[in-house]
Protein backbone atom coordinates (compact mmCIF):
# COMPACT_ATOMS: atom_id res chain seq x y z
CA UNK A 1 0.00 0.00 0.00
CA UNK A 2 1.30 3.39 -0.87
CA UNK A 3 1.90 5.93 1.81
CA UNK A 4 -0.65 8.46 0.42
CA UNK A 5 -3.40 5.82 0.22
CA UNK A 6 -2.68 4.77 3.79
CA UNK A 7 -2.84 8.37 5.08
CA UNK A 8 -6.04 9.04 3.12
CA UNK A 9 -7.62 5.87 4.52
CA UNK A 10 -6.55 6.78 8.04
CA UNK A 11 -8.06 10.26 7.64
CA UNK A 12 -11.32 8.79 6.37
CA UNK A 13 -11.49 6.35 9.27
CA UNK A 14 -10.89 9.17 11.75
CA UNK A 15 -13.61 11.31 10.17
CA UNK A 16 -16.21 8.52 10.17
CA UNK A 17 -17.27 8.89 13.84
CA UNK A 18 -17.78 12.64 13.29
CA UNK A 19 -19.94 11.98 10.21
CA UNK A 20 -22.03 9.44 12.09
CA UNK A 21 -22.55 11.87 14.98
CA UNK A 22 -23.47 14.65 12.55
CA UNK A 23 -26.25 12.51 11.06
CA UNK A 24 -27.95 11.78 14.37
CA UNK A 25 -31.23 13.71 14.66
CA UNK A 26 -31.32 16.66 17.01
CA UNK A 27 -33.94 16.22 19.71
CA UNK A 28 -36.43 19.02 20.35
CA UNK A 29 -35.73 20.79 23.64
CA UNK A 30 -38.42 21.81 26.11
CA UNK A 31 -37.46 24.49 28.60
CA UNK A 32 -39.18 23.94 31.97
CA UNK A 33 -39.20 27.04 34.18
CA UNK A 34 -40.68 26.90 37.68
CA UNK A 35 -40.52 29.54 40.39
CA UNK A 36 -40.18 26.99 43.20
CA UNK A 37 -37.66 24.20 43.91
CA UNK A 38 -37.41 20.78 42.28
CA UNK A 39 -37.73 19.12 45.69
CA UNK A 40 -41.03 20.85 46.42
CA UNK A 41 -42.52 20.12 43.00
CA UNK A 42 -41.48 16.53 42.27
CA UNK A 43 -45.15 15.48 41.91
CA UNK A 44 -45.72 18.22 39.33
CA UNK A 45 -42.66 17.07 37.39
CA UNK A 46 -43.86 13.47 37.55
CA UNK A 47 -47.24 14.56 36.15
CA UNK A 48 -45.47 16.55 33.41
CA UNK A 49 -43.45 13.49 32.44
CA UNK A 50 -46.58 11.32 32.40
CA UNK A 51 -48.24 13.85 30.11
CA UNK A 52 -45.23 13.77 27.80
CA UNK A 53 -45.32 9.96 27.76
CA UNK A 54 -49.04 9.93 26.98
CA UNK A 55 -48.23 12.18 24.01
CA UNK A 56 -45.49 9.83 22.83
CA UNK A 57 -42.47 11.68 24.22
CA UNK A 58 -39.76 10.20 26.42
CA UNK A 59 -36.93 12.29 27.84
CA UNK A 60 -33.62 11.32 26.29
CA UNK A 61 -35.23 9.26 23.54
CA UNK A 62 -37.19 11.75 21.43
CA UNK A 63 -37.18 14.94 23.50
CA UNK A 64 -34.84 16.75 25.88
CA UNK A 65 -36.09 18.78 28.84
CA UNK A 66 -34.01 21.55 30.41
CA UNK A 67 -35.25 22.17 33.98
CA UNK A 68 -34.54 25.52 35.63
CA UNK A 69 -35.80 26.34 39.12
CA UNK A 70 -36.24 29.71 40.85
CA UNK A 71 -36.10 28.13 44.33
CA UNK A 72 -38.70 30.61 45.57
CA UNK A 73 -36.61 33.61 44.50
CA UNK A 74 -38.78 35.33 41.89
CA UNK A 75 -36.07 37.88 41.14
CA UNK A 76 -34.03 35.03 39.57
CA UNK A 77 -36.73 34.14 37.05
CA UNK A 78 -35.82 36.71 34.33
CA UNK A 79 -32.22 35.44 34.22
CA UNK A 80 -33.41 31.83 34.15
CA UNK A 81 -35.84 32.60 31.31
CA UNK A 82 -33.01 34.31 29.41
CA UNK A 83 -30.88 31.20 29.93
CA UNK A 84 -33.57 29.05 28.29
CA UNK A 85 -33.59 31.46 25.33
CA UNK A 86 -29.79 31.13 25.05
CA UNK A 87 -30.18 27.34 25.07
CA UNK A 88 -32.47 27.70 22.03
CA UNK A 89 -35.36 25.69 23.44
CA UNK A 90 -38.28 24.86 21.15
CA UNK A 91 -40.97 25.68 23.72
CA UNK A 92 -41.07 26.91 27.32
CA UNK A 93 -43.27 25.35 30.00
CA UNK A 94 -43.65 27.96 32.75
CA UNK A 95 -45.29 27.46 36.14
CA UNK A 96 -46.72 29.45 38.00
CA UNK A 97 -47.59 33.01 36.95
CA UNK A 98 -44.27 34.67 38.02
CA UNK A 99 -42.39 32.20 35.79
CA UNK A 100 -44.88 32.83 32.96
CA UNK A 101 -44.31 36.59 33.25
CA UNK A 102 -40.53 36.12 33.13
CA UNK A 103 -40.78 33.85 30.08
CA UNK A 104 -43.16 36.24 28.31
CA UNK A 105 -40.79 39.15 28.94
CA UNK A 106 -37.83 37.14 27.60
CA UNK A 107 -39.25 36.10 24.22
CA UNK A 108 -41.84 36.91 21.61
CA UNK A 109 -40.90 34.03 19.31
CA UNK A 110 -40.71 30.90 21.46
CA UNK A 111 -44.11 29.43 22.39
CA UNK A 112 -44.93 29.42 26.10
CA UNK A 113 -47.15 26.77 27.66
CA UNK A 114 -48.37 27.54 31.15
CA UNK A 115 -50.56 26.18 33.88
CA UNK A 116 -52.38 28.44 36.28
CA UNK A 117 -55.52 28.36 38.37
CA UNK A 118 -56.69 31.84 37.36
CA UNK A 119 -56.78 33.89 34.18
CA UNK A 120 -53.46 35.81 34.35
CA UNK A 121 -54.73 38.61 32.09
CA UNK A 122 -57.91 39.02 34.11
CA UNK A 123 -56.02 39.11 37.42
CA UNK A 124 -53.50 41.62 36.03
CA UNK A 125 -50.54 39.27 36.42
CA UNK A 126 -49.92 39.36 32.66
CA UNK A 127 -50.90 41.82 30.01
CA UNK A 128 -52.34 40.58 26.72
Amino acid sequence: MKRREFIAGLGSAAALPMAVRAQQPVLPVIGFLHSESAESRHEQVAAFRRGLAESGYTEGRNVTVEYLWGDGQHDRLPALAAELIRRRVSVIVAIPTPAVAAAKAATRTIPIVFCTGADPVETGSLRA
